[in-house]
């Protein structure tokens, strides 16, 4: 039997060095839930995992959030942040929002929504043309083969673009103090929807 050698040794413990300083705050939940499981401590094991996957759902959202895009030419942005995170996520699905404005007073925000339980109320009301001609504010719109609606209050200056994208993913864009919808429009459809689909599994 081959003994392995000082090097291999050496390499073998840098290694263990490397994923211990690695080690953050999920990998050590998971580890605590093994050994809770392991004893037979079942409800310490259950809360400890709930604990690591809002964690990782944290980290998810981070991710996500690039998902929105950057201010059109003459506008500003606030950053991209998330309403519902951790174990919230897991009831309201996920969140994300982001507001764009310029110097006129024009402002736009972008609502990214994945699996809500509201969502099949929604998909429900764009597959029927007689309920959305109940609303007359309301237009049928289509971008990139996805389905959705332009909301146009005559009486104000707001707008609104709603865009279903398959059946767990909805993007609103609601815009105040503008002339028309055109930036509204032009904010939904920077999005990159193969990336969306791509980051939620969709």
């Amino acid at each position: 039997m081959k003994h392995p050698t000082r090097l291999g040794l050496a390499l073998t413990a840098l290694l263990t060095i490397t994923a211990t300083a690695r080690a953050d705050e999920v990998t050590e939940q998971l580890e605590t839930a093994r050994k809770a499981y392991d004893s037979g401590d079942l409800r310490v094991a259950i809360d400890t995992l709930n604990f690591a996957v809002a964690k990782i759902r944290e980290q998810e959202t981070a991710r996500l959030l690039i998902l929105l895009p950057e201010p059109l030419p003459g506008w500003q942005a606030d950053p991209a942040q998330s309403e519902t995170a951790g174990l919230a996520s897991m009831i309201a699905g996920v969140n994300l929002t982001r507001r764009y404005f310029r110097q006129d007073g024009g402002e736009v925000t972008l609502n990214l929504t994945a699996d809500s339980p509201l969502l099949p109320m929604l998909t429900m009301f764009l597959a029927s043309p007689f309920m959305m001609q109940a609303d007359p504010s309301a237009k049928p719109y289509a971008y990139k083969g996805q389905r959705g609606l332009i909301k146009h209050d005559p009486q104000s200056r707001d707008y609104e673009v709603t865009l279903m994208i398959g059946n767990r993913i909805l993007v609103q864009g609601k815009g105040s103090g503008l002339p028309d919808g055109a930036a509204v429009q032009q904010y939904v459809e920077s999005l990159d929807l193969t990336a969306i689909q791509k980051a939620f599994g969709g």
